[in-house]
């Protein structure tokens, strides 16, 4: 069973070959990272590191029983009980509802471990599946469109507060 870890130092061999492995993949529905993120990895992972120990961010990976990093799940710039989520599957780790399942439990360490209790996201409209995500864990469409590297976008909201 896969298992949502806190970011440590010790996930970067993985997490790299994840985004290497599965960047078209996701070049396809988000914005590319660019060359610069592959080159400049070690350095990037030391700066999410730095920025979680801060307090800044919390970023997440969801690995598999062989330490393979299946997907990335982040609360970032959390400020005033408020964050932004975004997250990413590995191509084969999708359609198992594994994305649905870390997300809620996500948004439950958010309230619980984070202090958080507004989070926001974002998703191109063309990106059905992470939004269908966002609708199956309890974010709402804020109305608000936006574009993300170009492309035409959703906002969404949800509080973590217990629902009755």
């Amino acid at each position: 069973m896969p298992e949502l870890q806190r970011l440590r130092p010790d996930h970067a061999p993985a997490l790299l070959a994840f985004e290497r492995e599965n960047r078209a993949f996701f070049a396809a529905s988000v914005p590319d990272r660019g060359d610069a993120y592959f080159t400049d990895f070690d350095a990037r992972h030391a700066a999410l590191l730095a920025e979680q120990s801060a307090g800044i961010s919390h970023f997440h990976v969801l690995i598999d029983p062989d330490g393979e990093v299946l997907g990335r799940f982040n609360l970032m710039d959390a400020v005033d009980g408020a964050a932004e989520l975004g997250f990413r599957m590995a191509e084969k780790a999708t359609n198992r509802g594994l994305a649905t399942a870390t997300v809620q439990h996500l948004c439950t360490l958010a309230a619980t471990d984070y202090a958080l209790h507004t989070l926001r996201a974002r998703a191109a409209v063309t990106n059905t599946p992470s939004r269908t995500v966002l609708t199956r864990t309890g974010f709402t469409p804020t109305g608000e469109t936006l574009h993300l590297d170009g492309r035409p976008a959703l906002a969404y909201v949800r509080t973590t507060t217990p629902r009755n």
